[in-house]
């Protein structure tokens, strides 16, 4: 253990990542689970809105990031200095990304369905974030026998495969089987090689005159939405709470 430590996380100098990653992680949870409370008017907490103006935790993110991410650059990838700069970096992430809708929308979307987006880019960053640390940094390793030289090359090769599936996905549409598939290669394949959805770019511009193959993704993608809509809400409420509900007009539904 001792070994596969140093050789994968210590030597590469992946320790400030996985540190950050860790911190990432728990300050999301931590925060989704305070606005939670604060929502439910449950707990001491309470929004900071000193002279009436609501501080958001963007802010104070904004903040963490900057020292930590300069801090780190500076301080190199070893040391204590190092990972304590990376814990900050990391907090400081949470705390932006879990805002992220409403860096977009300019506006307080928190608890929107606009909102939402904030949780799918948290769930993709943390993603990619543990596909760097499973790769181990294959360009960074020193001291490596022929045996692992090899082993490294295969491996190498295969993120770039898979690389290649992962961006078929995307053009077609299929964002989230792209972020699995980055973790699991069998899943980007299966993505690639299936129908694109109808609104995708591939689906414009290799679609336009296949007309049942138009036909024929309009109606997978169609049956796909009504299976998996409910069970991918759910999932996002789990994890962020669910959006507020919007008050219906008069005689609505």
């Amino acid at each position: 253990m001792g070994h596969w430590w140093y050789t994968n996380i210590t030597e590469p100098g992946k320790l400030p990542l996985l540190l950050a990653l860790a911190a990432f992680v728990l300050t999301f949870a931590v925060t989704r689970t305070i606005t939670r409370m604060i929502r439910a008017g449950k707990g001491p907490f309470r929004n900071i809105t000193p002279g009436g103006v609501h501080i958001h935790h963007v802010v104070p993110g904004v903040v963490l990031s900057v020292v930590g991410g300069f801090g780190a650059v500076a301080s190199g990838k070893h040391g204590a200095t190092a990972c304590v700069l990376a814990v900050v970096f990391g907090i400081g992430a949470g705390l932006v990304l879990d805002e992220f809708a409403l860096i977009v929308h300019l506006d307080d979307v928190y608890w929107t369905e606009e909102g939402r987006r904030s949780v799918e880019v948290v769930v993709l960053t943390a993603s990619l974030l543990l596909l760097v640390l499973a790769g181990f940094a294959p360009f960074g390793v020193n001291e490596l026998t022929d045996e692992q030289e090899q082993g490294r090359l295969g491996f190498i090769l295969t993120l770039l495969v898979n690389f290649a599936f992962v961006l078929v996905c995307l053009f077609k549409g299929k964002a989230r089987m792209a972020v699995i598939g980055v973790l699991v290669p069998f899943v980007a394949l299966i993505g690639a090689l299936r129908l694109a959805r109808p609104a995708s770019p591939w689906a414009r511009r290799l679609y336009r005159r296949r007309h049942r193959a138009r036909a024929r993704a309009v109606l997978r993608a169609y049956h796909h939405d009504v299976r998996w809509a409910g069970p991918r809400r759910r999932f996002q409420d789990l994890i962020g709470g669910a959006p507020d509900r919007v008050p219906l007009p008069p005689g609505g539904r």
